[in-house]
């Protein structure tokens, strides 16, 4: 009996282990604030193994969900971090990786939502200026931009639901900026597609069954965009509900995908 008491503490205690390491792994995002003005951005930031200011590196900007608005300055890694932080994509694609943070009384797009039903309304402002996070990130982006280890012609953006509305308007505000995205369960107007520069990036992932973002805005967005001249790929999940973001980021090409691209790659394409 004490035998097999000592094996099963010896197995709770390689449990605990493993899921603390897995805890701690997101502190290798490091906690950090852009200030401008009277207005501050909490963001996280995850450098490669092996950093180095005399290496050059592609940049990724996450934008998260609703739900992980506030002010701790962790929330936003809730979905998504653990992709950037599996080992093998360290070593595959190494990149320096931002997680903004919204505070609970802003937005990322500029939308109004209305939330007395489900599936939600949406009534965009697309002429409007950007929100205040919006902006902050924007903003933020261009000074990592500036830095001479950030290689500008490999900056990437992607986010899930108001992360997907926020990347979606984004593009159409820094056309010129992204070599590619990807938005997961987002939303827009897709009157902005005409913003985007011909032959642009971008994968689209929805839900099929979710009530929360309907799934048509998904499909009509990839549709606008590629009939504006861009290169959307549009990935529907038969199953999934609003949380098709576990769908998109099992997908397997997801970051080779993404990392594959490269500004000026469209006119390259055009002279072949």
């Amino acid at each position: 009996m004490i035998k097999n008491n000592k094996i099963v503490l010896v197995a709770i205690a390689l449990l605990i282990a493993t899921f603390s390491a897995k805890a701690q792994d997101k502190s290798l995002f490091k906690k950090e604030q852009f200030v401008k003005g009277s207005d501050t951005l909490q963001y996280r930031i995850l450098y490669p193994e092996g950093f180095s200011q005399d290496s050059i590196y592609p940049l990724v900007l996450f934008l998260h969900g609703a739900g992980e608005r506030g002010s701790d300055n962790e929330s936003q890694l809730v979905h998504g971090a653990d992709l950037f932080l599996k080992e093998e994509n360290r070593k595959n694609f190494p990149a320096v990786v931002i997680f903004p943070q919204v505070p609970k009384e802003d937005y990322w797009a500029n939308v109004d939502v209305d939330r007395e039903s489900f599936s939600l309304k949406f009534d965009f402002h697309n002429t409007d200026e950007p929100t205040t996070s919006m902006r902050l990130a924007m903003d933020l982006l261009d000074q990592y931009a500036s830095e001479k280890y950030i290689d500008t012609t490999r900056l990437y953006v992607g986010g899930l639901s108001m992360g997907g509305m926020g990347t979606f308007e984004m593009i159409s505000r820094k056309p010129e900026t992204f070599a590619a995205a990807f938005a997961i369960c987002g939303a827009a107007d897709t009157s902005i597609a005409e913003k985007y520069r011909d032959g642009f990036f971008i994968w689209v992932f929805h839900g099929l069954q979710d009530n929360v973002v309907a799934p048509h805005y998904g499909k009509e967005m990839a549709g606008a965009i590629n009939k504006a001249g861009g290169n959307a790929n549009l990935t529907l999940y038969k199953d999934a509900n609003h949380n098709s973001w576990d769908s998109a980021f099992a997908e397997p090409n997801l970051l080779s995908w993404l990392f594959s691209h490269q500004m000026g790659q469209e006119k390259e394409n055009e002279s072949e």
